[in-house]
């Protein structure tokens, strides 16, 4: 799926939508069993949308052709779609038209395109705030920025079981005179796997040299925060294992979790943000 924001000049722009408040979309799904190709009009988000949807195809690699079939307005103020009233039935060919990449950037970010009629888009690719969290991770810049807009964004209301899995750590922001016992007791720089309120964080500290700690995790009568007691553990240097003497509390804050990834507060200080990896059976 692609999903571009239309970019026009300022006088087409209003020219298009006839005030400054409109934004315009265009939605490409052509790697699915009913390829389509949709515009969107959003006036605003408490007023809603126009979607004119078409039937897509792929013609010489970079041509798509469309039918417009159907479109409808959602309202937030309705609960259900008003139809536009188009009968695209009866226009025939008039409902017809293709377009034509003439450039797509290296990301695959801004693509021009071209219509039957001589239009030129210029479309810039929207993409998600967990991506964009994810990119500031990978280039180690603006992550808390990200992390903020994410969670401005959408708060999951996250049952316990939401949580339960496995969980990659992918960046956790400083702390500062950390001793090796208490990375390991918070789960940094490792896996953290949840299950039936039970809490495991397995931690590589040097190489061939691993941390491994247990706890349990309780809800607290606190929307989305919970109660982590980490009570034992042990150091393996490989065959080897050593026990670690482990007894910390740690009060842990859901800020954002969705099927791929998870940020959360612990003891109102330290920021994590985890990646799901999949649901393995504790050891």
């Amino acid at each position: 799926m692609l999903g571009f924001r239309l970019d026009l000049g300022p006088d087409e722009d209003r020219t298009f939508v006839g005030v400054d408040f409109f934004k315009i979309f265009q939605e490409v799904y052509l790697r699915i069993e009913d390829p389509r190709v949709s515009n969107i009009v959003r006036f605003s988000d408490a007023v809603g949308e126009l979607k004119v949807e078409a039937a897509a195809a792929i013609k010489d690699g970079k041509r798509i052709l469309f039918q417009f079939d159907r479109a409808a307005f959602s309202f937030k103020f309705l609960p259900f779609k008003v139809p536009y009233p188009v009968p695209f039935r009866l226009l025939g060919d008039e409902a017809k038209g293709w377009l034509d990449t003439t450039y797509l950037s290296h990301s695959g970010n801004i693509r021009i395109s071209r219509g039957n009629k001589g239009s030129t888009f210029v479309l810039q690719k929207m993409i998600e705030p967990r991506q964009r969290l994810l990119s500031a991770i990978s280039v180690g810049t603006g992550v808390k920025e990200m992390i903020d807009e994410l969670i401005s964004l959408n708060l999951v209301k996250a049952k316990p079981e939401t949580l339960e899995g496995e969980w990659q750590l992918l960046w956790a922001s400083k702390s500062e005179n950390e001793s090796w016992s208490s990375v390991a007791a918070n789960g940094l720089k490792g896996l953290q796997i949840i299950k039936n309120g039970r809490l495991e964080n397995l931690v590589d500290l040097l190489p061939g040299l691993h941390a491994c700690t247990h706890g349990s995790l309780s809800k607290t009568s606190v929307d989305e925060m919970y109660t982590v007691h980490m009570n034992d553990g042990a150091v393996r240097l490989g065959a080897l294992e050593f026990p670690l003497n482990v007894k910390v509390n740690i009060v842990m804050e859901l800020l954002y979790i969705d099927n791929k990834i998870r940020v959360t507060r612990c003891n109102k200080d330290s920021i994590l943000i985890h990646l799901r990896l999949n649901k393995p059976e504790l050891a």
